[in-house]
């Protein structure tokens, strides 16, 4: 275990599955001293007993991130525990399936409160921290979908594009400060969080392909704050959907709707159910959710081939 009084103080919001426990695994092998948060106390036991593992030191701070005061005690903790914070990765988020006029404003409203005022109440409660080292990194984790938009997922893009305007104007507040904001922009990632979305569909679901896997956005994540670049994207093949987005519209729309309804949710008979946005699982999640298998790669990417063809000649047709 790094005793190293040197070693970065790291904080990870969703450290309990997907891609902040794959960020929490790269940082305790560079033994870091890691700040744990999620909603499940057992969950995060188990995560940090893994980074003890590799290497890490690890402090469990169960935190509900869209609650402003137990972010603030997040912080505190970090602090008192280990002196400082070098950097703050805000990663919790969740996900819900279903129009926009069927899902519950509460679920509406919990998606927003996690995944952007999750952020912001991140940010609120470690800056101060940062103006008084003078340093510090604060890395958000956004998405493909804070640059395009999807039906059937609502809350889903709104926090996100809302976090790249919150993020921009910060990176403009905090010049010359000695203060990093750094955007994390992922497309699809083979992690627990499709399973665990509310979903109001009926319908089951599967990610759209290519799934990027969670230790690729991990790797991102930890270079991040000693990289010049603002934002990065991690997951080119859907990256390039932005140019598609920005210049032709309508066919972005098509195809967009396309891969909704026929590849990312598919069949019928679909539990409804409310998943983890407003209860946390007891247990740790996995850090990835076996969509990368070759064979599913295969058949994913065929059918969102084939998706995507049929959007552009609906689209000259008309």
């Amino acid at each position: 275990m790094s005793r190293d009084p040197e070693a970065p103080v790291v904080v990870i919001t969703g450290a309990s599955s997907g891609i902040g426990r794959a960020t929490a695994r790269a940082y305790a092998r560079d033994g870091a001293r890691l700040v744990l948060a999620s909603r499940s106390r057992t969950a995060l036991e188990t995560v940090a007993d893994e980074c003890r593992a590799l290497g890490g030191r690890a402090l469990v701070v169960p935190t509900d991130v869209s609650h402003e005061g137990e972010v603030r005690a997040l912080a505190a903790a970090a602090v008192g525990e280990y002196g400082r914070i070098d950097v703050w990765v805000g990663n919790a988020g969740v996900f819900a399936y279903g129009a926009f006029e069927q899902l519950s404003p509460r679920v509406f409203r919990q998606v927003i409160e996690t995944n952007l005022m999750g952020q912001i109440h991140g940010a609120r409660a470690v800056l101060p921290y940062f103006r008084r080292q003078g340093s510090g990194a604060l890395v958000l984790v956004g998405s493909l979908y804070s640059r395009v938009g999807s039906p059937l997922i609502a809350p889903y893009v709104t926090s996100k594009f809302g976090l790249l305007g919150f993020a921009e104007c910060l990176r403009q507040e905090l010049r010359r400060t000695g203060i990093r904001v750094r955007l994390i922009l992922p497309s699809t990632v083979d992690t627990p969080i499709y399973e665990n979305a509310a979903n109001i569909t009926t319908k089951h679901v599967r990610p759209l392909p290519p799934a990027v896997s969670p230790a690729r956005v991990a790797r991102a994540i930890v270079r991040a704050p000693h990289r010049r670049r603002f934002a990065t994207f991690v997951g080119r093949a859907q990256a390039s959907t932005v140019l598609v987005h920005d210049l032709t519209p309508k066919v972005f729309d098509e195809v967009a709707s396309f891969l909704v309804e026929r590849v990312e949710l598919h069949g019928e008979g679909a539990e409804v159910s409310l998943g983890t946005v407003l209860d946390p699982p007891e247990a740790a999640g996995p850090v990835t959710g076996s969509w990368r298998s070759p064979g599913l790669r295969l058949m994913l990417g065929a059918l969102a081939t084939a998706a995507a063809v049929s959007g552009l000649l609906v689209t000259r047709r008309r």
